[in-house]
């Protein structure tokens, strides 16, 4: 293909190992940094991995030396809100401070591309139920505001160097690779459809829906939730649109329709043909009661065209996984 090399950080991780599969598809010369506290070995099949740390200023400026890197896509993070709640300094320390050793690294090396892993978090509680890129950033959670000033340093960092960059805000990432080769394989994992799918596979006693009363049409909490794969494909529409000399740009990632809790533990039990032991537990702190995306810049800017908006389908390939992990267990 010719191009040089992408560093993908947190490439050992649930989106990143997706997103550096597909690169590795498609011929992309790729090189994963990870420290393996949460991701896995495992889901680097084929790509050189290096163990570290993204905040290790030495060894990221070997790394994208060594491996002749000219585009780095920046996935390492902590991701859990409500331990972001409890620990807000680790979510700073992890995901913003380890962020700008990062962009200070890629500033020495002359790095020219820059595709950022962000959040529809950063929002907070929208006016209503749909964000676009105008809408307020507000975020109501440590994990939000840390990945909301990683954008601000990105932004401000590009507008003073030759750096150009996609931040792509996901919303709710769910499923596993729909050929089974790679998954979510997070122990104590509190995205819902994963938590779900392994009570329907007999790895959790039951399901919680953390508040009944929002103002919802069934009083469960809605998300826009997309699959992995579609994201993972995202980004590498991203970096064409920055090989073809694209202007810096933030972007919503997500399909435009939500499903309540509800609705989700619904097609759990009917793609799995297991009913759920669900518990109705009080609101969670930092969760807000909706959050859809307003996507049509993405697919305007990038050309992107989700493959599997589907829920059932997202369901459908991680119980597959789950039940793979069962078999084949990870770590």
């Amino acid at each position: 293909m010719g191009h040089r090399g992408i560093l993908v950080t947190g490439g050992a991780g649930y989106i990143g190992s997706h997103t550096a599969l597909l690169l590795r598809e498609r011929g992309e010369r790729v090189v994963v940094l990870d420290n393996l506290v949460t991701g896995f070995r495992e889901a680097v099949p084929e790509a050189p991995l290096v163990v570290g740390d993204v905040g290790d200023a030495a060894l990221v400026a070997r790394v994208l030396a060594e491996h002749d890197v000219d585009t780095v896509m920046h996935f390492a993070a902590h991701t859990v809100v409500p331990e972001s709640v409890a620990d807000p300094l680790k979510y700073y320390r992890n995901n913003t401070c380890a962020t700008r050793s990062l962009l200070e690294s890629c500033a020495r090396a002359g790095i020219g591309r820059f595709v950022f892993s962000s959040t529809a978090a950063v929002y907070g509680i929208p006016g209503g139920p749909f964000a676009d890129e105008t809408t307020p950033t507000m975020p109501i959670n440590p994990y939000g505001t840390s990945k909301l000033m990683s954008e601000w340093m990105l932004r401000d960092f590009a507008a003073a160097s030759g750096l150009r960059h996609v931040a792509l805000r996901y919303f709710n990432v769910a499923g596993s690779d729909p050929k089974g080769r790679i998954g979510q394989s997070t122990r104590g994992a509190t995205l819902l459809v994963k938590v779900a799918c392994e009570a329907a596979v007999g790895k959790r006693p039951h399901v919680s829906i953390f508040g009944t009363d929002y103002a919802t049409p069934d009083g469960t909490g809605v998300r826009d939730y997309i699959h992995v794969e579609d994201l993972a494909r995202a980004h590498l529409d991203a970096l064409d649109y920055l090989r073809a000399g694209g202007a810096s740009e933030t972007l919503n990632c997500g399909y435009g329709h939500g499903y309540s809790v509800r609705e989700v533990l619904a097609s759990v039990a009917r793609v799995s043909g297991h009913p759920l032991t669900v518990r109705e537990e009080p609101r969670r702190a930092g969760d807000p009661p909706q959050l859809v995306a307003r996507a049509d810049r993405i697919r305007t800017l990038l050309g992107w065209r989700p493959a599997l908006d589907d829920l059932d389908t997202i369901v459908r390939t991680t119980l597959a996984w789950e039940r793979r992990l069962i078999e084949t267990p990870w770590g």
